[in-house]
């Protein structure tokens, strides 16, 4: 039986891992920024993923989650891009074997979670990371 939603998210909060931010803007004001930042100081690790920085919360920066993954083992991919660009970034966390996505607040795609979820992915999508930490009970 597919876990629901809830339990993804109970399971994908519950201890730190290697998140893979992808759109991770060096910009503070930024909510990828805040976000990402946050859960560094949680002890997650933070793999920015930006085509035009080289350095975001003291961490290298990739192009891509493929430059990304041949270097670091990514445990979950956070995605802070439009809605409409999800499929890429799914078909991509696919190829690398990323065994998570998770979709922020806002951002829905429906078609490329089934896809996702179809391959055996742990899903969420249209959810703050941050706050679905802050919330889970420790």
């Amino acid at each position: 039986m597919p876990a629901t939603e809830a339990q993804t998210i109970a399971d994908l909060v519950s201890h730190p891992r290697t998140v893979a931010v992808v759109g991770l803007s060096p910009k503070a004001h930024r909510e990828s920024f805040k976000v990402s930042q946050y859960m560094q100081r949680q002890g997650w690790r933070i793999v920015p993923i930006n085509p035009n920085a080289m350095e975001i919360l003291g961490e290298k920066v990739y192009a891509s989650l493929t430059e990304a993954a041949a270097a670091e083992k990514i445990d979950l991919v956070n995605v802070f891009r439009n809605s409409e660009d999800v499929p890429p970034v799914v078909e991509e966390a696919l190829a690398i074997g990323a065994p998570a996505i998770w979709l922020q607040l806002g951002i829905r795609n429906d078609a490329a979670i089934a896809k996702a979820q179809a391959a055996g992915m742990q899903c969420v999508q249209d959810k703050c990371l941050l706050v679905e930490h802050a919330r889970a009970p420790r």
